[in-house]
């Protein structure tokens, strides 16, 4: 409640905006329905909200916005955290396909032998999923996946982890990663006792011809991570001429491409840019995970690993399936093979095609926006110096933001770029007008 006053206080949130429904934003905040209602009364009765029967609830016509008091510094009140949020790396919550996923567990849960429920005898985890998985990423992401050579884990991270116990077992001591990327995944590899070697980033992607003797002395890196559908954070899609310079590396030095294909379901502007893995399956180990297309609290991912490579990563895991529900993994299964999967899908990438549009819209009388051909998030460029102004900002106005200078890497001899990135996914559905209204009051006028 404290939140809306304040918008409607300062003017951020405009005269005659319609609110959401009590329903919809309960259901977003995970309260009960009569807090909200409780709260818009309560504003009502301020003054600052009106409500009219076939109108919905709207903040009120008011005189021009109170400034603040000039005796002293202003005060906020003392917050959780941000009320808006356009962090990258979530998708929309509140899209999640509740009926659809709770009709696949019914029929997954009447089919599902009785060693489902047992301990996991297999470290690749089920097959019913292994092979549905097999059949998808063939036909939408052009993967050479072979069930067998599937193996189930708890998300990207936990892959990755498991990737570099393997490099490390090999001996491996650098491996080198895009000079802009998360700061998670350089701690993980770093946990291993490998060292990020950073390549520079362009509008093609990561510079993939650096690779040869990128490494200590006249070595070569022993991995490389790469994001080539979509770079994260800037939104490159790794040209063919660099694709085949890392390609051509792996197989001349024997070195392991990881590829992070993260969001590569979600593209709007032309045909999906298919996997890497597709050009040399024994030299690439693909990781994906269903944390963008449906949530990250399904701690559901999986690697397609080479066939020489098998034997190490469950090693790494162990023989076992200590990680995944069989149950949520024979749900998912469910949910590709009925062809819920596709549709959710495709009714979120409308979504969030219609996001983006609103966003450039927006802003883009004020910044450039770039990095919006895939994915949930858009980078707006910014003049030079001017991006930890704005993201203070933001914070100003209830908004999280991150600026692009985060997610470079501490080694990277690339020019200093300043720019927002921008989570356009991130919101719940009922957020997404305030939250974009807040990105708007937060950057500066044309």
């Amino acid at each position: 409640m404290e939140a809306l006053r304040e918008a409607a206080r300062s003017g951020r949130l405009a005269a005659g905006t319609r609110l959401p429904s009590s329903r919809s934003l309960a259901g977003d905040l995970g309260i009960a329905r009569n807090t909200v209602a409780e709260a818009y009364a309560e504003l009502v009765a301020e003054g600052w909200l009106t409500a009219r029967q076939g109108s919905g609830t709207r903040v009120a016509e008011r005189a021009r916005p109170r400034k603040a008091a000039a005796a002293g510094p202003v005060r906020r009140p003392a917050r959780r955290g941000p009320s808006y949020s356009l962090v990258p790396g979530t998708p929309d919550l509140s899209g999640f396909p509740r009926a659809a996923w709770l009709a696949a567990a019914r029929r997954a849960l009447t089919d599902a032998p009785n060693d489902a429920f047992g301990y996991g005898a297999d470290g690749r985890g089920r097959v019913e999923l292994r092979e549905a998985l097999a059949e998808y990423l063939a036909r939408v992401r052009g993967v050479y996946a072979d069930p067998e050579r599937i193996v189930l884990c708890a998300g990207f991270v936990h892959g990755l982890r498991l990737m570099a116990g393997v490099l490390r077992a090999r001996r491996v001591r650098e491996v080198a990663v895009e000079g802009y990327g998360l700061d998670v995944h350089r701690k993980v590899l770093a946990g291993a006792g490998l060292r990020t070697r950073p390549l520079g980033v362009d509008g093609a992607g990561a510079r993939t011809e650096s690779l040869p003797g990128l490494g200590s002395g006249s070595g070569s890196a022993g991995a490389v991570l790469l994001t080539p559908a979509h770079q994260f954070p800037t939104g490159a899609a790794l040209t063919p001429a660099r694709r085949a310079a890392a390609v051509d590396w792996a197989r001349s030095t024997g070195g392991l491409i990881l590829e992070d294909d993260y969001d590569g379901e979600f593209r709007y502007d032309r045909q999906q840019v298919g996997a890497l893995q597709g050009l040399d399956p024994d030299r690439v180990v693909y990781l994906g995970t269903a944390s963008k297309a449906l949530a990250p609290g399904l701690r559901m991912g999986w690697m397609v690993v080479p066939p020489g490579l098998l034997d190490e990563v469950l090693e790494q895991k162990g023989r076992a399936d200590w990680t995944s529900s069989a149950v949520d993994q024979l749900t998912l299964a469910e949910f590709i093979r009925s062809g819920a999967y596709d549709r959710h899908v495709r009714g979120m990438r409308q979504r969030y095609f219609r996001r983006r549009e609103e966003l450039v819209a927006a802003v883009g009388d004020r910044v450039v926006v770039s990095g919006i051909a895939a994915g949930l998030h858009a980078v707006l460029e910014l003049p030079a110096g001017t991006e930890q102004a704005l993201v203070q900002a933001a914070a100003w106005h209830d908004l999280a933001l991150m600026g692009l200078t985060w997610y470079r890497h501490p080694e990277s001899d690339m020019p200093v770029r300043d720019a927002l990135v921008v989570g356009y996914g991130t919101p719940a559905e009922s957020a997404w007008g305030l939250t974009l209204g807040a990105l708007v009051s937060t950057l500066p006028m044309p």
